[in-house]
């Protein structure tokens, strides 16, 4: 039941759900790829005395991080709307299916507790 209820309400935001999916695959590459660019810092730069290496691996790491921050961002975005969207659609389909019921199954239910 709970997987029905999931793929019918959340058809209309499958692209909003990739969306989510890729900016975090995004976000968690550019966090793995931070410390091997670190180690290449120090081994490059910091232990020969290279100041350029230093600027220019430093400019990518801070590309990197602005990248991972920027996809992070985005994913937590799309992420609260599909779920305010998601929440929307299921509580307007439960409210449509409360109205459906008969007197007699409100009464019944409201007895049984």
């Amino acid at each position: 039941m709970l997987t029905r209820l999931l793929r019918t309400h959340l058809e209309p935001y499958r692209r909003l759900l990739a969306g989510v999916v890729a900016l975090r695959l995004l976000a968690t590459i550019a966090s793995l790829l931070l410390p091997s660019l670190n180690a290449d810092l120090i081994d490059r730069g910091v232990a020969v005395g290279d100041t350029g290496a230093i600027l220019r691996i430093g400019r990518w790491m801070l590309l990197v991080a602005l990248v991972q921050g920027a996809a992070s961002y985005g994913a937590v975005v799309l992420g609260s709307r599909t779920a305010a969207g998601f929440g929307r659609d299921v509580r307007g389909a439960l409210f449509h299916r409360v109205g459906t019921f008969s007197a007699r199954e409100i009464g019944h239910s409201a007895r049984r507790r």
